[in-house]
């Protein structure tokens, strides 16, 4: 026929049509807000959608499906009626004499590194 071997397999492919696989989406965030595309995709699986990450992540992104999460909070501090108060060991109204007398810091908070970041 005078066509190359390739022929075959360079066949233009037809898009996909994504929207029963976003109705299916939809449906699992709407049923669980807080779920990412970790969740999404194994809820998919679960299913019987074989989807790829890349294009969960792709058309959850395209339709706004986001997984809703809270902020965490750090509690740096314990007040209240059960709280503690740290007596203040040198006074308000100390003068030192000489240099080096008393030294004093205050630390509030140091946040905890994480381990892998520079």
């Amino acid at each position: 026929m005078g066509l190359a071997r390739s022929t075959d397999s360079d066949a233009p492919t037809r898009a996909a049509d994504d929207t029963a696989l976003v109705e299916a989406m939809a449906a699992i965030c709407d049923a669980f807000e807080a779920y990412g595309w970790r969740r999404v995709q194994a809820a998919l699986r679960q299913q019987g959608w074989l989807v790829n990450h890349k294009k969960v992540r792709r058309l959850m992104r395209r339709h706004g499906l986001a997984g809703r999460f809270r902020a965490r909070t750090v509690r740096t501090t314990v007040g209240g009626e059960h709280g503690y108060v740290i007596p203040d060991l040198v006074g308000r109204r100390f003068e030192p004499g000489e240099p080096d007398r008393a030294w004093c810091q205050d630390i509030t908070y140091i946040a905890p590194v994480k381990a892998g970041c520079s």
